[in-house]
């Protein structure tokens, strides 16, 4: 266990410049990840979606309905039908409106609609924002991880390439010392 502590250390120090207890927690998923040669990305939507209760998902059900050009579209319907009703049809048809005019009745189904739907609607935003916070968390551990392991390519690259480079000069030497007694063989053949 204390070795794994240890290695978990270096590699933050290492990565990050700092201790792994010094790291945020974020941080700490993201260095344990890169330890494990794990994958870090998952499907956030997914995991708040399975741990939602009856009242979070009718929230986001009430709000998603009441939200749309649908609902907009056929409550504006029902108010012009609710008030032809009672301000025109049925006074001409010589029967007494169950709402007359100013509707005061559809006033006060309007404001009970309001005052539950309003409460919905906020929990529902407040989820949204709790999954927004969430998603942003982990975009912010993918992009740490990714840009982690885009330096560490950098660093095997660049031993990769000064390798290469310490075996062709090695290789220049060899070929330099190789022509060097080339051209004494030549000069003592030349010279007898």
């Amino acid at each position: 266990m204390r070795d794994a502590i240890q290695k978990l250390d270096a590699e933050a120090r290492r990565l990050l410049g700092h201790g792994f207890r010094e790291l945020e927690s974020e941080e700490r998923r993201v260095i344990l990840q890169i330890v494990r040669r794990a994958a870090i990305s998952r499907n956030i939507a997914d995991e708040t979606d399975e741990t939602m209760s009856f009242g979070q998902r009718l929230a986001d059900r009430v709000a998603e309905i009441g939200g749309s050009w649908g609902f907009i579209i056929s409550f504006a319907f029902f108010l012009v039908l609710w008030a032809g009703l009672n301000a025109g049809v049925l006074p001409r048809l010589g029967l007494r409106p169950f709402d007359p005019y100013p509707f005061i009745f559809l006033n006060l189904i309007l404001s009970m609609v309001a005052a539950v739907q309003a409460p919905i609607i906020m929990m529902s935003q407040n989820r949204q924002a709790s999954k927004d916070r969430a998603a942003a968390e982990h975009d912010y551990e993918v992009n740490l991880k990714s840009e982690l392991e885009i330096m560490a390519l950098h660093e095997k690259l660049d031993a990769l390439r000064a390798r290469e480079l310490a075996d062709m000069t090695a290789h220049l030497i060899v070929l330099s010392q190789q022509t060097a007694e080339a051209v004494r063989r030549a000069e003592e053949v030349a010279n007898v």
